[in-house]
């Protein structure tokens, strides 16, 4: 059994290192859609109405996943906000790109208040995405895309690290990996951003209707060249408030949601808390519908593809069962979340895959869509997925691998192997999706034998080229 897994994995590493050249096939280059990638914040792979596991209603994300594919073992690279994003925009592992921690102030944590001075030389504020990393905005602008970013950054506050310095030419939104849905503030420090300027103009005005609205306006504004829309809510992540506000009524701690969207979930057997983390989700999906109808009402679906997916696994809202665990752990709960990509003509609709992909392979994904040239001279750790999309071709992927600080897994074919502070173990996630049955007694060669993998992983990503901000060099 080890031996036909190492062989697999050479050849999977071939295939990825192909790939990875080869980016721009003549039968792609030739079209040039529009690229619509949005992304929610803590979104549980349970939490789709079409998953059909949850009384929750996401009408468009399920009308979206009728007319395309729908990926039931896709994964991020971190289980967490910034360290995941990172790999969207890069196409990098975290601790390739630099950006393997999250960026934020923790002090909040003990009740701390910032003052602007203080914020000023905090980490929120000095650190980022290393300038050296190439995104997949600048990949798109250089190919003669318009680029706009929406939402949530989650790369940096500071000028150079903010999305007109990244390759994108249009950003609304917050740098940083949370705010008040109403106030806009983190924490107490107001945080939009029109450009690359802190606004005030639209506070109290709930986050996610101001990034439907810029969304429409973006698409709206550009109509003479394709454009690429990285559409980022912050929904259905908590609010990164101490709670109450005298001064903002709206203002509360947990997931915030306008009360009419509450109200669709009144008759429901739910904790308030897990009411209005539906409405969040239900308020975004009709933001994503009308950002979808825009775009059919301009006739441009049919040269469009659009991709929808969490960045993390869920932070426990609701739970993420049958999947073990959640958000900030490398059990299933924390690593495997909600795909769909739509692209009329080009992925069959009506499909679900079962097709072991990953974050990591956006980044080339896009490029081959756009026929857009990959950066030089860089590493990437994915490679086009679009035939396994489009149900032509089998994932080339067959291995992943996790660090979360202290924390190690691996997957390689259907085994995952888990060492953590939750826990430790080996399963097998095609008979056992809930990480429950610990085959390490049994299977003892081959938990040994992913363990050795995970090394050479790491050794190999300790002697990449380095990167900041983490990294000691």
């Amino acid at each position: 059994m080890v031996a036909w897994i190492k062989k697999s994995a050479r050849l999977a590493s071939l295939a990825l290192a192909i790939a990875g050249i080869i980016l721009v096939p003549a039968t792609l280059a030739a079209g040039r859609p529009n690229i619509l990638l949005i992304v929610s914040d803590d979104q549980g792979w349970p939490d789709l109405g079409c998953m059909g596991l949850k009384a929750i209603q996401t009408p468009h994300l399920d009308r979206l996943a009728k007319d395309g594919v729908r990926l039931t073992n896709y994964y991020v690279t971190w289980p967490a906000c910034t360290p995941s994003r990172s790999s969207i925009l890069t196409g990098r592992q975290p601790l390739r790109n630099g950006l393997y921690d999250m960026v934020r102030n923790d002090l909040v944590n003990y009740g701390h208040r910032y003052s602007e001075q203080e914020y000023a030389t905090s980490p929120e504020m000095t650190i980022g995405l290393d300038p050296r990393e190439i995104t997949i905005g600048n990949v798109l602008q250089s190919a003669g895309y318009r680029c706009g970013m929406v939402g949530k950054w989650d790369m940096g506050q500071a000028r150079r690290y903010l999305p007109l310095q990244r390759g994108f030419d249009f950003f609304y939104g917050h740098g940083n990996n949370g705010i008040d849905y109403y106030t806009h503030e983190r924490y107490g420090i107001h945080s939009m951003f029109a450009g690359n300027a802190r606004s005030k103009s639209d506070q109290g005005v709930y986050a996610t209707d101001l990034f439907k609205r810029e969304a429409l306006r973006f698409i709206r504004e550009n109509q003479e060249r394709p454009w690429f829309l990285y559409l980022c809510f912050n929904a259905p992540h908590g609010a990164s408030s101490f709670g109450p506000d005298e001064k903002n009524p709206k203002s509360r701690s947990g997931v915030q949601a306008p009360d009419e969207y509450v109200a669709k979930y009144r008759d429901a057997k739910l904790s308030e808390n897990l009411k209005r983390y539906y409405a969040a989700v239900t308020c975004m999906d009709d933001a994503i519908g009308e950002v979808l109808a825009l775009i059919r009402q301009r006739g441009e679906e049919h040269n469009t593809l659009v991709i929808f997916q969490s960045d993390t696994g869920g932070s426990g809202n609701g739970g993420n069962a049958p999947l073990r665990g959640q958000k900030s752990t490398l059990w299933e709960g924390g690593l495997r979340v909600p795909f769909i990509a739509r692209w009329p003509g080009k992925i069959p609709p009506g499909r679900v895959s079962d097709e072991f992909l990953t974050t990591l392979e956006l980044l080339p994904t896009l490029a081959t869509a756009a026929g857009a040239a990959p950066p030089r001279g860089v590493q990437l750790d994915g490679y086009d997925m679009l035939p396994t999309l489009a149900g032509s071709a089998a994932s080339l992927r067959k291995e992943m691998f996790w660090e979360f600080r202290e924390q190690k897994a691996a997957r390689i074919g259907n085994y995952k192997w888990l060492e953590s502070e939750q826990g430790r173990g080996l399963f097998d996630l095609a008979t056992d999706i809930g990480e429950k049955s610990d085959l390490t007694s049994k299977q003892a060669e081959i938990a040994t034998d992913i363990a050795a993998r995970w090394a050479a992983w790491r050794k190999q990503m300790h002697e990449t080229e380095p990167r900041g901000p983490f990294r000691d060099y």
